[in-house]
Order: structure tokens, then sequence, then C-alpha cells
């Protein structure tokens, strides 16, 4: 009889099919893991066990797994746990029997991912990867409560009344310092309001406030955090930076560590009180995380390398979004995977402090066209409610969100600048808010006096750009780094006591004094032949021309950058003859000298290069008698600070003579 070659491989088939153990276990990366039958107890093959994707547990009481079938390993086995960093941990077993087995926790054992093998004698076998965190106490998830956890103190103590939010709900600790709060982990964290009479731990400058979820929305998670109680946190200070936009470009990192040193140096000089920090959003540039690959890890590394002994909360701003997504969420994954939620709330002393995301990203497309739209969300509407329903409104708070509510219209009045902006006036209806905002790279401040203001308890300061003009104008003009509406790169300094606040602006390199520039424009010019002779610049560069052109009219410019219709401007002559400045909207005849100039020349553009002088408000100008009469220039805040020149005259207009060593 003959067999085809397909009959006779199908009898091969069939023979090794009945001669083959029971099952196989399948191969891994591991050249440790072993082959063997799953009916031999004393073969590792035949140990199964439940390896969920995340495990809670403490050094006392250990892990415990539950055994699938009764095939649990010898009390001789012991479980290997390597970490991601290579690193491994033995876990002996404590205790099993038919249906589970408990291993011990080295003490050394940190919370993080893990792979998982039983080893016995000189075999191992993998079985998976398991995130475990380890705790100092066992919580139980209530039903239904899809996140939960603990807030302790520096004593291990449970803390009572924190409040703990998902950006949607928020739920505050009972008498033990548990939390159950049953998200559907929309935002993908969860934060803690950080209560008065509490700080934070940190990583670095970063506030540890809140963390990322990891598990699907019906699988329960355990996130403790904890505070630490602090006596008189009534007194302190606030640092508000604006837009710092580091991309490793245009000598901005070397730039950005000497506004720094400004800023530490300030707090050395205030070592004895309270300094904390608050960005207002645009720390990175979202073109060069892919461009010059510097993104959001890069500016934490960087913040933490000139920045120490202050915490810093930070605000979100447009270009910390992600610009290759196609959705809002999507859109601030990164952001939240390094630095912080894109919207939350925490206390200092007796003050309430919100931080909101006032860019929707609703409408990406994946580009780098970016199409934001400056909005804050019904989501975050919501939630900012049910925030400020635990808030006594008798506290004052401040809220901080990058683009601004508020856009000066001409050189005294204001417009809204935020789309849909009912919303958020009806959140906060009854409550004295101060807005602390960036975005503009200029500096500006809205009173409630204003008419755009309504009536409400409304302030708004707009603080100009740590970057100044994205630091074009330092990096063409070393110590003349400022934006375009002439302001210095610096930061807002906010003295806050009790409800009490009062605020300056600092320029970098500078003491507190320095708070206006003036200029003598009898010796201020532009031209095409003496500034930009290239031809096809002509109509772009005309407007400064046009500005400034050569005269003798007597008229002395002053730019005092942290205005608001509280302050005073004066002028009179040295022999005591009063003089009217007017307020005005100009062009900073510095930044066009030190940045716009240069930067037209710079790259033989024909047409305007980005980032050039823009007109503003806060500037003043008085008309004086003649070319040669002095003046003295006085001007003061609310507070009572009053800054002085007497400008001898005529002045000369140098870039040198303004120049910040």
């Amino acid at each position: 009889m003959f067999y085809s070659m397909d009959r006779i491989k199908y009898f091969l088939i069939a023979m090794l099919l009945v001669s083959a153990p029971a099952a196989f276990v399948g191969c891994s990366d591991d050249d440790d893991e072993q082959i063997g039958s799953v009916t031999d107890p004393s073969d590792l093959s035949y140990v199964d066990f439940e390896l969920p994707a995340s495990m809670v547990g403490t050094v006392s009481d250990g892990l415990t797994f539950t055994v699938n079938e009764e095939r649990a390993p010898l009390a001789s086995d012991v479980m290997m746990l390597e970490g991601t960093d290579g690193v491994s941990y033995e876990c002996l077993v404590k205790a099993v029997d038919s249906h589970s087995f408990t291993v011990s926790i080295p003490k050394e054992l940190p919370t993080g991912e893990y792979r998982v093998f039983i080893k016995r004698a000189d075999r191992k076998r993998p079985f998976g990867k398991t995130t475990i965190q380890i705790v100092d106490r066992i919580v139980t998830p209530a039903e239904g409560s899809t996140i939960y956890g603990i807030v302790t103190n520096t004593a291990g103590e449970g803390v009572k009344g924190v409040l703990i939010s998902d950006g949607a709900e928020i739920v505050a600790t009972d008498d033990e310092g548990i939390y159950q709060l049953a998200s559907k982990k929309a935002i993908g964290c969860v934060f803690m309001i950080t209560p008065s009479g509490y700080e934070p731990s940190t990583d670095g400058v970063l506030p540890l406030i809140y963390q990322v979820t990891k598990l699907p929305e019906q699988t329960p998670e355990r996130v403790d955090f904890k505070i630490n109680p602090v006596p008189s946190q009534d007194n302190y200070k606030v640092l508000f930076m604006g837009d710092m936009h580091l991309a490793n470009r245009t000598g901005d990192i070397g730039q950005f560590k000497k506004v720094m040193e400004d800023l530490q140096s300030y707090r050395t000089e205030h070592s004895s009180e309270k300094v904390y920090g608050i960005t207002l959003g645009d720390m990175t540039w979202d073109l060069y995380w892919y461009d010059n690959k510097f993104d959001l890890g890069n500016y934490v590394e960087t913040i933490n390398e000139n920045v120490k002994d202050i915490t810093i909360y930070h605000t979100m701003g447009n270009h910390d979004n992600d610009m290759l997504t196609t959705n809002n969420l999507d859109s601030k994954k990164p952001y939240r995977n390094h630095v912080a939620p894109n919207y939350y709330s925490f206390n200092i002393g007796k003050v309430h402090y919100v931080v909101l995301d006032d860019i929707d990203c609703s409408t990406y497309d994946g580009t780098s066209s970016r199409n934001y739209k400056q909005l804050v969300t019904p989501d975050q509407i919501n939630w900012l409610k049910k925030d400020l329903s635990y808030v006594d409104k008798a506290t004052p708070v401040i809220i901080t969100m990058h683009a601004p509510l508020y856009y000066p219209s001409g050189a005294t009045g204001f417009r809204y600048d935020l789309n849909d902006y009912n919303g958020l006036l009806e959140a906060i209806a009854g409550y004295k808010v101060h807005f602390v905002t960036g975005h503009t790279h200029k500096n500006y401040n809205v009173i409630p006096s204003s008419s755009i203001v309504g009536g409400r308890d409304i302030h708004e300061h707009n603080v100009a750009a740590i970057c100044s003009d994205w630091w074009w104008s330092g990096n063409l003009t070393p110590g003349c780094l400022m934006a375009p509406d002439g302001t210095p790169s610096g930061y807002a300094i906010w003295d806050i006591n009790g409800t009490d606040f009062k605020y300056i602006y600092k320029t970098a390199g500078m003491d507190e004094s320095h708070q206006f520039r003036a200029y003598d424009l009898n010796k201020v010019s532009f031209t095409h032949e003496k500034d930009v002779p290239l031809t096809g610049a002509f109509k772009d560069f005309e407007k400064y021309c046009n500005a400034y052109p050569e005269n003798k009219n007597n008229e002395v410019l002053i730019n005092v950058w942290n205005y608001n219709p509280k302050w005073t401007v004066t002028v009179t002559t040295k022999d005591g003859k009063t003089l009217t400045p007017t307020a005005v909207q100009a062009y900073d005849p510095l930044h066009i000298a030190a940045m716009t100039v240069k930067r037209f020349n710079k790259e033989s553009v024909k047409s305007a290069p980005s980032f050039i002088t823009q007109d503003f408000c806060h500037f003043f100008k008085v008309k004086a008698p003649d070319a040669d009469v002095d003046l003295v220039i006085t001007v003061k805040d609310e507070f009572g600070h009053t800054w002085t020149e007497t400008m001898e005259r005529p002045k000369a207009f140098s870039i040198d003579a303004y120049k910040i060593k």
C-alpha cells in the first residue's frame, strides 16, 4: 500500500500530539524559564496564581496572592521582584495554603513596577508584571470607589477634612484621613487641595499634590498624600513668573540662568521668610519639543538646577500643550505627566489659590497649526463652583491662568479677551478675586474701578514674560532683555499679610526701585537710512520712523510698566513748575533700538520679523518748556512706594546707558 506525503505528515503530527505532555508553559524572553508538566507539584510549571496589574502592601503584612486550582508554590520557594532599574529583591514565602500565599516585603523595596518571578533552587519562572505600592497601612476601597487613599502628616497620622479631587468631584478625608472617590478618571489624575496650615512634600521645586491615574476607570487604585504642618503661615511672599519659553535656542538657557540667579538671590535675601513661586504658563515651546528635543521634562530639570528652596506651583500655557494631538484631553497628557494637573487649587494661610487652564485645544488637528481657543471649559467651571463652595466669601481668592481675562484697548481702556467669560464671572460672583495671568508678554493691571469690571471686586495683573520677547533682545543686545512693550525681564513679588496684598514688579538684575524709564525724545529718532537701510523692509519699519522722527518738540516719554490708575505720575521742572503728563499708547524706543533694528538687519528681512516692538499702554508723555530744562519725574504706587528720577536734559539716548550688567 502506498501513502501520499500529506498522509504521512498527518500520521506523524498525530503521534506527536498523543505522546505530548498534558500542557506546555509558553516561553518568554527570560533564559531561566523552565518548561514542564503542570500536573507535577514538584515542577515550577505547576504553580499558578493571580497577578493583579497593581498591588498595595505593607512591610508588616507583605503581599498576598490568590492561588488558582490549588496550585500553590512551595513554602521554600522565593518570589523575585525585578525593578525597571534592573535591581532585584527577594520576597520569602511567609504563609501558604491551597487557596493563597503571602510573601514578605523587604524594607528597602520602593514603590514601583516590577517583573515577578518564582524561584526554586537554581530555576525561576516569570509570571508577568505588576505595580507594587508600599504603604504604612491598608485601606480597603469602598463600594463604587475607584480612587481611594489616605492623607497623613509627618507623624504618620491621618488628617481629617483634606479635600481631594479628580477634576470633577471633590471629597473630604474622614476622621482617620481616609478618602473614597467614585471617579470616572476623566482628566487622568487626582489631586489634593492642600489645606491652610500645611505644605505638601516636594520633588525639587514641584509640590507633590497630585498623581496620574494608571488603571482603567472601574478598577480601584490607591493614591496617598502627605502634608507637613507649618506654623505661622499667614505672612509670606509669592513670586509670579510669566512666560519662559525655554527651547534651547536664541541663547535662552544661559539668559534664563541669569534671571533665575536674580530670583534665587532674592530668595536668599529673604531666607527668614516663607517664599513660594507660581508660574503663569508657557514654560516651554511646543514646536521645539520636536525640533530641538527640549520638552517639559527638560524644563523640570532646568528649573530644578537653577532654583532651590522654593516650592513652585505651575500654570499651564498654550505652548505647554502637545501640538500633535487631536483633542483637548490628549494635548494635556505630557504636562500632567511631568509638571502638574492642568487645573487645581490649594490654600496658603488665609488665601485660596485656584489654577485654571484657559487654553482649549479641542480643535487641534495633529499639526503645528495649534488652533486653540482662549476658554475656561464648562467642565472646569463646574469644578470651580464646587471648589469655591468650600471657601468662605470673606476669603480672598487668587486665580492664575495663562491667557488674560481682559486686554488693553487704547491707552486707558480694556476689553474682554476670553471666550465665554460669563460662566467664569458667574462662578466667582461674590468673591474678592485677583487674576494673575501671562501670555501677552506685556505688563498691565486692571482694577475694580475700571468700567469693564462692572462693579465686581476683581483685579487682574498681567505679568510680563521671564523670556521677554522670546529671548531675542537679550540675545541681540546682551543686558537689554525686555518685552515688546519695553517691560524688562523680571517677575512680580507679592507680599501676603493675612488677607492684605502688596505687589511690585522686580526687574532681573536691578533692585526694586527700577520701576520706570524716561526718554528725552529730542534725542530719540529712527530713520531708514540710519537704522534699517534694507529697501524691502521700508514699509514694515515705517511706523517706528513715523513715531520717532527727528524733531525738537521737547517731549519726554515715560514707560511705567506696572502702572495702574491708583498710581500717580508727576513731573515738575527743577525750579518747581508742574507739568501735566498724558497717558499715551507708544512704542518703547529702547526696545526698538536693542531688538527691532537689529532683528531687521540681522535677518536681511523683506518683511517684519516676529516679536518686534509693539505699541502699548502704560506710557506717559509730557512737554518740557525747552530742550535744556531739567525735570523731576516722580512715580508713586498705591502702597506709598515712591520712585524719582531727576532727568538732566538734554539726556542722550544710548543702549549702553540702559544695559543691565
